[in-house]
């Protein structure tokens, strides 16, 4: 058997533990004085206890099932300055192919749930665990960089406190569930932090999923974005400069594939260098949820409640309660008059 807690068990204390005192005292007083009010303060403390099973929520197992695991998958997206590199499919921006590769895992996984969380000069979880994929091709049609002016550079690294949270919560919320992480990024450091900080860590939650690159050995330079479409990738908008050069060339940003692939090894996941909007099936085809799953956490005891009897308790004693009181009516009318 165990206890459900409809309350917490602090809460069902404070209310239980006085009530029950003040119908002991009651009894033994009303015994004492023969006064002929015991059984009635019986009756209030059986109500009580009564109370109390229904707070505590006993219940016992009555089955072991197995139950289909879903699939959630988390995407991590890269939203710098540097994914609007224009070296992507010729020279279209990098954002184009998370657009394309996003819309087309949520293709390839229906049924699953999905989750945003993107990085630039913070993390930020853009969308919660949901079932609704509509919600996800929304985000991916509005995804666009950051304002150019308040980056303080890149970090790959930078969502592994956000991704940790998610992935825990989710663990402890569904243990049973397989785990995908897709982390869409161009692998650039640039804000001079140090070393990453290792995603290793987070391996034990991680169940599938891939590093996805994006950009090109050579690189792309990138359009000044302020928020507004008249800049950015598509645009007329002046290039990021290199303030660091003579004449401040246009910055180019490269692709930083060692970087990616360390954190794919970190997460025990595939590295994959993404170049034009292909298909995505093998980046999916290795998940299967049930063999993924088949190391127990499909096994679900299922528990029934039995607090019902308390229950039924209950409404007796009130209704035992509730005509012992109406008794009194017409004697108290009578002594009136």
């Amino acid at each position: 058997m165990i206890l459900r807690l409809t309350w917490p068990l602090w809460l069902t204390a404070a209310v239980v533990v006085p009530l029950l005192a003040i119908c002991v005292v009651a009894a033994v007083q009303a015994r004492r004085t023969g006064e002929g009010t015991g059984w009635a303060w019986l009756r209030r403390g059986l109500m009580v206890g009564s109370v109390a099973v229904i707070a505590l929520g006993p219940a016992v197992p009555t089955s072991t099932t197995t139950v289909t695991s879903n699939v959630e998958l988390f995407f991590v997206v890269d939203r710098t300055g540097s994914m609007a590199a224009e070296d992507y499919d010729g020279d279209r921006p990098r954002l184009e192919g998370v657009r394309h590769d996003v819309t087309a895992l949520v293709d390839a996984m229906p049924g699953a749930r999905y989750s945003v969380i993107t990085f630039d000069s913070q993390a930020a979880r853009q969308l919660p665990l949901t079932t609704d994929s509509r919600a996800v091709y929304s985000w991916a049609d509005t995804l666009v960089q950051e304002i150019t002016y308040y980056s303080t550079g890149s970090a790959i690294d930078r969502p592994l406190p956000a991704l940790r949270r998610a992935l825990e919560g989710a663990a402890e919320r569904r243990p049973e569930n397989v785990r995908v992480v897709f982390l869409l990024s161009d692998g650039e450091n640039t804000n001079d932090s140090g070393e990453a900080q290792s995603f290793a860590e987070l391996a034990d939650f991680v169940d599938g999923g891939a590093v996805l690159g994006y950009g090109t050995p050579e690189g792309g330079p990138m359009r000044y974005y302020d928020g507004t479409e008249e800049t950015g990738p598509g645009t007329d908008a002046p290039w990021i400069t290199d303030e660091t050069r003579d004449g401040s060339p246009p910055a180019i940003s490269r692709i930083d594939e060692t970087q990616l692939r360390r954190v794919a090894e970190q997460l025990g996941i595939d590295y994959v260098h993404r170049t034009a909007p292909t298909e995505v099936d093998g980046l999916v085809n290795d998940i299967d949820a049930e063999l993924i799953a088949g190391d127990g956490r499909r096994d679900v005891s299922v528990y029934a409640d039995v607090y019902w009897p308390a229950a039924a308790l209950l409404v007796l004693l009130l209704a035992w309660e509730a005509w012992d009181q109406a008794r009194r009516f017409p004697r108290l009318g009578r002594r009136s008059r």
